[in-house]
């Protein structure tokens, strides 16, 4: 998030940033303190204030009013500039501060005080009136010596007071230990195995040889007993564990549990219902992302909203959005579809993926062997469009379709037809902040190759699905599609910045091989047409071994396209190469999970858990269940049910993944408008949302203040702030709903 330069109280001038070199190892010192005049005694100075705060001594604090009206956090600041932070050292933060009225977020930052304004740690503590003490710790990542303790505390309609006191950053701290709360050492899924497939569980035990287990009805009746089956030390947590095989019985029931080694299982279901459920939480999940439409209450009681980015102030709207200065001279409107996650964003790329994946759930329904239409069809999703005779799902979808159709380039341009990359804010918006509330101006980003043909496939997939319900629709969609293939053509290589990542992620990708693939893929299955033909067989991804260790995502889609050429009926030769090439990457995937104690087909090189883990699990999974739609083979199908297991609690955590479902689960994650966490006036996110997951590099300072050096599973916090390992995103919960789908469907 940026911040804006702001005013001294002692009129002390900001000075540039200076950056000294980094030591060669990390320092370790007495304990100092950083800040000056943190307990108020000599008055103000050197504190600051933004010029529309006042600021002064008030019974021994600084306390500031704050006007109302402001848009962003850092409208109304108050902080104290030219802190000196040593690379690798370890800081405590703290401070006592309150607010009148109470309920007030406060956004406690140290960072850099001048242009880029990176940030190194930040915290949001909801304030009360009686007075709250806060204490963190945090490594820093830099060497500075104009560094910045701020109290961002802008954003509010109304004015309000905020005092505080006690303000210290102490260096040379121990780093904090942070051990999460994993509950009793049994770790299950907490939500249901089905009563015909596996059942498999996880303890934690110092123990090395076998050990007895019970399986116990709700009424605490033994019903299964075995013993457990040691694995040793698991590399993905650093725990010793042992593995626990329930599979034989199969008697439907709620509140079982499992005991062993004198722990006892957090609750769980044998049954169907959840997943049936699961299937339609995870697809109702897009409506309240929706850009451009009032959400209903009456549809998703607590969720109900404003539209967003109407044109209606604050907003600056999405109907006549400009380029960035120097991209181009025209504006579109590209009202409509998904934001992409917890920011305001939309991005062709992301989109694309995660439409795919919605519509591949519908088609996988219309020709896997447990395939079940009917279960989302019309009246499934409960969306204003539900009862107009289309399936919910095709319906939810065509909300973004028709964004994406938006972000082409117009006829008569420079480089029409090619797909402009992302929209989005000018800047960086803090948190919390509904959509409708968002004043940022909104800008169309370069157009790029991968986004070009994530429009084409998309567009060229839907043209054959939507052609039963509206056959101008899918002429529409099938030539926009044909006409960003051949734009993609001209253009090969024009790639998105890197460091194109103020306001909106950069999602950038330097290799368009595997887009081009699946775009030719799809519009071949659409069209039957001999040039999409050779262009798939003639293409190095074909026969290229593409089910790596990570999974597909939105940057590696060359599985989109193998997926759908092995199982949407088609006469491509060598077809059965090709669903033979899915069979063995997933072998490859039962390997993995066979190998895992934690039973997860996941298993990332150097055990470094890559950025939203959860999906990419939940990805190989699918591969393994399309093995299953392909060969009938009952190993594949209890593979993709076994890898589902990790997500709703067994894993190291023992927590669920997925708001709403299981005991202990996900339901902070980063998120705007979903910030309960921050405002008890904001829901929690729906439920059927997958958190982002494990994630190694935790990348936001929050993480940063509590994960250091953690181990694969362990790298990760259910809190608003993390946002490099606790975010939601369309693309990780169009992975939830299509396998949800599969598990559904195996009933």
């Amino acid at each position: 998030m940026k911040r804006r330069n702001t005013t001294l109280l002692s009129l002390t001038a900001l000075l540039g940033a200076v950056l000294v070199a980094a030591p060669s190892s990390p320092a370790t010192a007495d304990e100092v303190e950083q800040l000056k005049n943190g307990t108020f005694d000599t008055g103000t100075e050197p504190w600051w204030a933004t010029s529309n705060v006042t600021a002064g001594l008030s019974g021994g604090q600084l306390c500031a009013d704050v006007p109302g009206g402001t848009t962003n956090r850092w409208d109304a600041a108050v902080g104290q500039n030219d802190v000196t932070l040593v690379k690798g050292e370890t800081y405590k933060f703290a401070f006592t501060a309150n607010g009148t009225p109470d309920g007030h977020v406060v956004r406690a930052i140290v960072g850099l005080q001048v242009a880029p304004y990176d940030t190194y740690f930040e915290v949001s503590p909801q304030l009360s009136v009686s007075g709250n003490t806060y204490a963190y710790t945090f490594t820093s990542p830099v060497d500075a010596t104009q560094a910045q303790v701020g109290f961002q505390l802008g954003g509010s309609a109304d004015a309000w007071k905020f005092c505080m006191d006690d303000v210290s950053l102490l260096g040379g701290v121990p780093p904090e230990v942070y051990e999460p709360d994993t509950g009793p050492r049994v770790r299950v899924n907490q939500v249901a195995y089905l009563p015909s497939g596996p059942k498999n569980a996880t303890l934690v035990t110092d123990a090395t040889g076998k050990l007895p287990w019970q399986l116990k009805n709700a009424s605490g009746t033994v019903v299964a007993k075995g013993s457990t089956t040691p694995r040793g030390v698991d590399a993905s947590s650093g725990q010793n564990v042992q593995s626990i095989d329930f599979g034989s019985y199969r008697r439907e029931g709620t509140g079982y549990t499992l005991v062993a080694d004198g722990e006892t299982s957090r609750p769980f279901d044998i049954g169907t219902a959840a997943y049936r459920q699961l299937r339609l939480d995870a697809l109702k999940y897009y409506y309240t992302q929706r850009s451009g439409i009032a959400i209903r209450d009456d549809l998703r009681p607590g969720y109900g909203r404003a539209a967003g980015h109407v044109d209606v102030a604050p907003n600056q709207g999405d109907s006549a959005v400009p380029c960035q200065p120097g991209v181009c001279d025209y504006k579109l409107d590209v009202t409509g579809g998904w934001y992409d996650a917890g920011d305001h964003g939309k991005y062709v790329v992301n989109g694309g993926i995660s439409t795919w994946e919605l519509l591949s759930t519908y088609e996988r329904a219309l020709h896997a062997r447990t395939g079940q239409p009917g279960r989302l069809g019309d009246g499934t999703l409960a969306i204003p469009e539900s009862g107009n005779k289309v399936p919910d799902i095709l319906d939810e979808s065509r909300w973004e379709l028709e964004f994406l159709l938006k972000m082409q380039v117009p006829a008569g341009q420079p480089l029409a037809g090619m797909a402009h990359h992302k929209m989005h804010d000018e800047a960086w918006t803090g948190l919390p902040l509904l959509p409708s509330e968002d004043p940022q101006k909104r800008e169309l980003h370069p157009a790029t190759t991968e986004a070009t043909l994530n429009l084409a496939a998309t567009a060229a997939q839907a043209a054959r699905l939507y052609k039963p319900y509206d056959k101008a629709f899918a002429a529409k969609t099938l030539a926009a599609a044909r006409t960003a293939w051949t734009a993609a053509l001209a253009h090969p290589d024009l790639h998105a910045d890197p460091n194109d990542g103020i306001g909106g992620g950069a999602y950038a990708d330097t290799d368009a091989t595997d887009e081009f693939y699946w775009a030719a893929a799809e519009l071949y299955l659409t069209t039957g047409e001999k040039q999409f033909a050779d262009y798939v067989l003639n293409s190095p991804v074909h026969t290229a071994d593409i089910f790596g260790p990570l999974g597909y995502d939105w940057a590696r889609t060359a599985a989109a396209a193998r997926l759908d050429l092995a199982t949407v009926p088609s006469k491509l030769p060598g077809r059965d190469k090709v669903r033979q090439s899915v069979v063995k990457g997933a072998d490859r995937y039962l390997g993995t999970l066979k190998s895992q104690p934690y039973g997860m087909p996941y298993a990332p090189t150097d055990n470094l858990y890559d950025w939203g883990s959860n999906h990419q699990v939940l990805h190989n999974g699918i591969v393994i269940a399309t093995a299953y739609d392909i060969t009938g083979g009952s190993k594949y199908r209890d593979g993709a049910l076994q890898s589902v297991d990790y997500l709703f609690g067994r894993n190291a955590l023992n927590m669920s993944y997925v708001t709403g479902y299981g005991e202990v689960n996900s339901h902070n994650q980063h998120s705007r408008w979903y910030a309960h966490q921050l405002d008890p006036n904001l829901p929690n996110p729906p439920k059927g949302t997958l958190a982002g997951g494990p994630n190694s590099g935790i990348q936001d300072p929050y993480a940063q203040s509590k994960l250091q050096g953690c181990v694969g599973q362990f790298c990760y916090i259910d809190d608003i702030q993390s946002w490099s390992t606790n975010e939601h995103t369309i693309n990780w919960n169009s992975a939830l709903a299509r396998m949800a789908s599969f598990v559904a469907d195996q009933t």
